[in-house]
């Protein structure tokens, strides 16, 4: 009795209602026949020429299709032609283009009036529109469905909002009689929806084609809205309801298979009857053989875009989206995701298929018959190129352009389950893999990928997470007497699992892509648990833990889309060299990319107090402010974890540009892990002999590098010519030169009458010395120079074995700051003027040198005596001077001289080991 006092209408909608359940052909053929007849009279004045052109828009981007059905209107209409008239054709060919826009291009007024810009843009002379329903309208009608069959009284203004939805954008679009005639049928629309709605309120169920009726009225709203504003825009346009053209034949695998024959047939129809130059449709919906509403299922509007464009034989069919085109992989999951210029077919159907957003399949079939081009591109975003998918030419394909590199795009799918089949019963008996996908089957579940090894062991295969359970009882169901016996020893599942895919047409003809994908996984510290590979050789699969999926997209990705070289590097110490060699980076970053395939990516940068960590890498043109900006506590335990472990980039470099044992002490630990490390930092290996021996000991067991180039000369060679003079077998005699640019200067020009107090002075304020220039005086830099060299030449000498001859006047020594040292210093001048006066009256200079005598194993550092033509008598400047004495080079030394001092040539000297590493690591040389 609680449901006797429904209304009329609804009374009504009940009994149709109960009917459809049981006869849902017949009662929704009699239901739409009425609401056919009330639409059939919508046809306005048309204009499209006998051979003119057409364009065919979709609109659905921007969001995940939910698949709607609306009620189709009726099979062809009754059209009483005169005879004695040339019946109008329609044109087929290039002529056309084809477009589609999804609900969130469409979601409010103002993009719907972009669209109506995009469309009278268009060149062709002909368009044709496929658009979803508004964005969210969808989910409010599934909503008003949920709500009317869980008898929730709610649904009565759910269906208010919806109305008032499109009325709101209606009036902002519309005006006069467009919108009078617009407004009138939302309104009979809406009311003939909430009678729908009360009978299934009142029954308490609802079948599927009318959820799909309710659920489709948003697309014929979105598409009679657009076509009114392209009207405005001056372009003879007509709204097409897909239903009366657009047949299918549902199958049993929740699919539909479009029947093109009678579908081009009844565009012809449509045509003939509505003639016009730009056709606004219904995205998504469709009907079957017996005129009954159905729908293309999942991304049914870029569905309904492909198949129109197969039919007009389209030159084009563009996806308008919410995105710059197809990504190399998820770009929020890879920030240095690019976008793929093109596509082939094989390629985007292989990345739909694992997940990629590009398209479904099922898109591709249709456009694919005919070599028709489908383009992604962005509607927000029109100077964006997007993406083309489309057939590779003949020449392409023989000169082996088909892309740039092997592997295209990388896919994941997550929340996967692998099952696991094993048993030694199951080697050499036939159809044990069909019972166990006939299993699969009886339980609707969904094989992704499925892996078997050559003896027949065993056979693994992924399904979705949420499906597992049911195939693992259905499987233990079906061969309990095979486990029971033995001859099957489990049926395993693994949960937890996500699918990477490397997707590439070129992988086929390209040896080694797989060899490049497990190398990047193991770098990564990636477990791969399960893999397949088709003979087409278009991907590779692999299943791995899940919690693994995103760092492993980013390690195959950075190897197979990053320069080949590509070096994660970690600054340590950003002040004057450390400055200096970022500036230098910053310079020479995009042409070593360019020119050498060379990638340096400074991914931290840490000084004694703040440290900056990037994701991707820093912006060196503003590391300075980021510092200041977005520095945090220096840490240099978690600063080593960032660079060497965040990135996934195999080569991971450590840059010391600090004087700091502290920093020095940690190169052992850094080699060990596999960092390499560049350093001008003389701490290391002028330290404590058992620490370098130890170090060196690491270095050479193994691939890592270390290299310290300009921890003696700055930017000069030294020690390579070292090296390189050992290496071929020359002796070393005796090691001299002048190691430090501070005090060449100063004796370079502590000459006639000049005061030697007036000179460190002058040296001082040109930036020469240390903040302290007893640092320089003491000759302790020079000792740590020639105790490297010492020890590159085979010596096991200590520092404190080195006897130095300080100008630092023993006094002064323990000045209490550097300011009183340079007060008090022109009190020895005289000291020192007498040694000068004495050698010059000899004809000689005075030079600071140190000395390396490896006859004698022995090293020093002393002001020395050379006459005015020696080599040594006539530097300029700050330059260093070197000079072996070799078996080889024994009567004339072998001099190595230049700029030894400076952040300039220093940085350089650190840039250029940096190079060098690159060199080792595969760049080319």
């Amino acid at each position: 009795m609680a449901f006797s006092a429904s209304i009329s209408g609804a009374a009504a909608s009940s009994r149709l209602l109960s009917r459809a359940a049981a006869l849902p052909h017949e009662s929704l053929s009699s239901c739409y026949k009425q609401e056919k007849k009330k639409k059939i009279s919508s046809s306005s004045r048309l204009s499209l020429l006998p051979r003119s052109p057409a364009t065919v828009f979709r609109i659905g981007c921007g969001r995940k299709e939910s698949y709607r059905i609306h009620a189709s209107s009726s099979a062809a209409k009754a059209v009483l032609l005169d005879e004695s008239k040339e019946k109008v054709l329609l044109p087929k060919g290039e002529l056309w283009s084809v477009h589609k826009f999804g609900g969130t291009c469409v979601g409010t007024s103002q993009r719907i009036k972009n669209v109506a810009d995009i469309i009278a843009n268009d060149s062709s002379e002909g368009k044709f529109v496929v658009v979803s329903a508004m964005s969210k309208v969808t989910d409010m009608m599934y909503d008003l469905i949920n709500k009317a069959q869980s008898r929730d009284d709610s649904y009565v203004a759910a269906a208010d909002a919806v109305f008032e939805k499109h009325k709101l954008t209606a009036m902002d679009l519309l005006d006069g009689d467009d919108l009078a005639t617009f407004l009138s049928r939302l309104h009979h629309d809406i009311n003939n929806l909430k009678a729908m709605l009360r009978a299934i309120y009142i029954a308490g169920h609802v079948t599927e084609s009318f959820s799909d009726f309710v659920a489709g009225h948003g697309e014929l709203w979105s598409a009679q809205m657009l076509s009114y504003v392209v009207k405005k825009n001056g372009i003879d346009c007509q709204w097409m309801d897909t239903r009366d053209v657009l047949i299918v034949n549902p199958t049993s695998a929740n699919q539909v298979d479009p029947d093109f024959v009678e579908s081009e047939k009844r565009l012809e129809e449509w045509f003939a009857q509505n003639p016009c130059k730009a056709v606004v449709a219904t995205g998504f919906i469709a009907s079957t053989p017996e005129n009954i509403p159905t729908t293309l299922k999942r991304d049914g509007s870029d569905f309904s875009a492909a198949i129109m464009g197969a039919m007009l034989r389209a030159r084009q069919v563009t996806i308008w989206t919410d995105v710059d085109g197809v990504y190399s992989a998820d770009p929020r999951k890879v920030s240095e995701a690019v976008i793929l210029k093109t596509l082939s077919y094989q390629e985007a159907w292989e990345m739909s298929y694992f997940g990629a957003n590009v398209l479904h399949p099922r898109t591709i079939i249709p456009v694919m018959r005919y070599d028709i081009p489908i383009v992604i591109r962005n509607v927000f975003n029109l100077s964006a190129p997007g993406t083309m998918i489309c057939r590779p030419s003949v020449d392409e394909e023989r000169a082996g352009q088909i892309a740039d590199a092997p592997v295209r795009g990388f896919a994941t799918i997550d929340n996967v389950a692998l099952v696991n089949v094993e048993g030694t019963g199951m080697a050499g008996i036939p159809g044990t893999a069909s019972d166990i996908f006939a299993a699969v089957k009886d339980v609707g579940a969904n094989v992704i990928m499925i892996s078997q090894a050559s003896s027949e062991h065993s056979v693994c295969f992924a399904v979705p997470e949420k499906e597992v359970k049911a195939v693992a009882d259905a499987l233990r169901s079906r061969f309990r007497q095979a486990l029971d016996a033995g001859r099957l020893s489990q049926v395993a599942v693994i949960p937890n699992c996500s699918i990477l895919a490397a997707v590439g047409q070129k992988m086929a003809s390209t040896p080694g892509v797989s060899a490049t994908l497990f190398n990047a996984l193991a770098k990564a510290n990636i477990n791969v648990r399960a893999i397949a590979q088709g003979c087409s050789e278009y991907n590779v699969t692999v299943v791995i833990k899940r919690e693994d999926c995103v760092r492993a997209l980013r390690a195959v990705h950075s190897r197979f889309y990053l320069s080949k070289t590509t070096i994660s590097m970690g600054i340590v110490g950003p002040g004057l060299i450390g400055a200096t060699l970022l500036d230098q980076l910053k310079d020479q970053a995009a042409v070593l990319k360019e020119d050498f395939n060379i990638d340096l990516r400074v991914m931290g940068i840490t000084g004694s107090r703040t440290m900056l960590l990037s994701n991707s890498e820093i912006d060196l043109s503003r590391w300075r402010e980021l510092m200041e900006e977005q520095g945090e506590v220096a840490d240099l335990d978690k600063f080593a974890n960032h660079v060497q472990g965040n990135h996934f980039i195999p080569n991971t470099v450590f840059v010391d540009c600090t004087a700091d044992s502290g920093i020095a002490s940690h190169y052992y630990d850094w080699l060990r892990r596999g960092i390499h490390v560049v350093t001008p930092n003389k701490k290391a290996n002028s330290g404590p002999l058992d620490e370098y021996l130890k170090l060196r000991a690491l270095q050479r067991q193994s691939y890592t590098h270390y290299f310290y180039e300009a921890t003696v000369g700055a930017g000069l060679p030294i020690i390579s010519t070292l090296r390189g003079l050992l290496e071929t077998g020359d002796k070393i005699l005796q090691i001299e030169g002048i190691f430090s640019g501070t005090l060449s200067y100063i004796f370079n020009n502590f000459v006639g009458t000049r005061a030697f107090s007036d000179v460190v002075s002058e040296a001082k304020e040109k930036g020469y010395t240390e903040p302290d220039p007893r640092d320089d005086l003491s000759g302790t830099d020079v000792a740590r120079k020639v105790i490297i060299l010492a020890r590159e030449s085979g010596l096991k000498l200590e520092l404190s074995d080195i006897p130095v001859q300080s100008l630092v006047p023993e006094p002064l020594r323990a000045s209490a700051s550097a300011e009183e040292f340079m007060n008090q210093l022109p009190q020895f001048d005289q000291d020192i003027a007498k040694e000068r006066q004495a050698a010059e009256a000899e004809g000689y200079v005075l030079r600071y040198v140190g000395v390396v005598d490896v006859t004698q194993a022995e090293g020093r550092v002393e002001l020395r005596r050379y006459r005015k033509d020696h080599a040594f008598a006539q530097l300029a400047g700050s330059d260093n001077i070197i000079a072996f004495t070799t078996s080889r080079y024994k009567e004339q030394p072998l001099i190595v001289r230049g700029p030894g001092a400076g952040a300039q040539v220093t940085a350089g000297g650190v840039f250029s080991d940096i190079l060098r590493l690159a060199s080792y690591l595969g760049a080319p040389s």
